[in-house]
């Protein structure tokens, strides 16, 4: 199961973007996995749904940042653990290079700490592989169009990591909610000044306030709050549950 977190406005323009997939439309689609086996399954599962199609597959960083190099997916499946390269490390250059791209990183790990990095790094989505096949179909789908996944269990546990550590929680404002949504989008302080038209000292003030009233310390654990208990916007997709 996962959750979806919907980004309106967002700023991604991939080749064809927010365009209806369809099969002479296709979502491209780049696997990354150190496992041949794995690589081939997923590429199974996927093309199943004939508005997907996957244009390359590689078995570590440095071979995807090859096939990037020729090709221009529009999403890109990325299994955390990979040789040499994380998968993590791997998406900070792919968004960083390549910023089209959107990323579904695919896991067997639902630790914290991976998730937190990953949302860090600005990810479009977290699915342990445990999901099943219409689950990652639809993931790769929302991805594309530009929702946030987060996968339900990985959601449930950090619910009970927040609740441990049962933070002050204050009210946030309308503008304040309108820059936490940003933030979960990946949006820098910039991006949301020039966005919301306001100052970037501003926006400075509003991030500051939403960390001491969520009792948080970080932009990540601000994001990872507010998925896990719905502070922003978070539509219910049937597909999803």
């Amino acid at each position: 199961m996962s959750d979806v977190l919907d980004s309106p406005g967002a700023e991604w323009s991939p080749n064809g973007a927010n365009s209806v997939p369809s099969p002479t439309n296709p979502i491209r689609v780049l696997i990354v996995d150190d496992h041949a086996l794995v690589r081939e399954g997923t590429r199974q599962l996927l093309e199943q749904d004939p508005a997907i199609e996957v244009i390359a597959t590689a078995g570590s960083g440095e071979d995807a940042l090859e096939q990037l190099a020729v090709l221009s997916p529009d999403v890109a499946l990325v299994d955390v653990n990979l040789p040499s390269m994380s998968g993590l490390e791997l998406s900070r250059t792919i968004l960083a290079t390549k910023p089209a791209v959107r990323i579904l990183i695919l896991s067997a790990y639902d630790e914290y700490a991976y998730v937190a990095e990953a949302l860090e790094v600005g990810v479009g989505g977290y699915l342990l592989k445990t999901a099943s096949t219409k689950e990652l179909i639809d993931a790769v789908r929302a991805v594309y169009d530009g929702v946030f996944v987060l996968d339900r269990q990985v959601s449930k546990r950090l619910v009970r990591r927040r609740d441990a550590m049962t933070p002050t929680i204050g009210s946030l404002t309308p503008r304040e909610t309108a820059v936490l949504e940003l933030l979960a989008q990946g949006r820098s302080n910039k991006q949301i000044a020039a966005e919301l038209e306001l100052g970037i000292r501003t926006v400075e003030g509003y991030v500051s306030n939403i960390l001491g009233k969520l009792g948080v310390t970080s932009r990540t654990e601000a994001v990872t709050h507010a998925i896990s208990h719905r502070l922003v916007n978070a539509p219910n997709h049937d597909d999803f549950n």
